[in-house]
């Protein structure tokens, strides 16, 4: 017999993971500009995002996997999957401003 959980999704990596990428990603961005596009910077930032982005999806397939397996939770998770991925569109928009420099 199945019990149902009615606990709420407890889980708070996920926002920590997505907040913290972003703000780290912020403060090299800023550093690039702010250093007149020193190749300094990259020198850290590039590994950073490669590492950010197996991190980020390594949570993100957690999460799915927790969303197929945790039906009463889907909306919660739902949530935290859609502000893990809201990172991508900020990341993509640096990028592009670093390579069109």
């Amino acid at each position: 017999m199945k019990t149902i959980q009615d606990k709420p999704f407890k889980e708070k990596q996920s926002i920590e993971l997505a907040v913290g990428s972003f703000i780290i990603t912020t403060v090299l961005f800023s550093l690039y500009i702010i250093s007149n596009e020193s190749p300094n910077v990259l020198v850290i930032a590039w590994p950073f995002a490669l590492f950010a982005i197996i991190v980020n999806l390594i949570m993100f397939v957690h999460l799915t996997d927790r969303f197929i397996h945790l039906p009463q939770q889907r909306k919660e998770i739902g949530i935290k999957i859609l502000v893990l991925l809201s990172n991508i569109p900020i990341t993509y928009l640096y990028y592009l401003i670093v390579m069109k420099n």
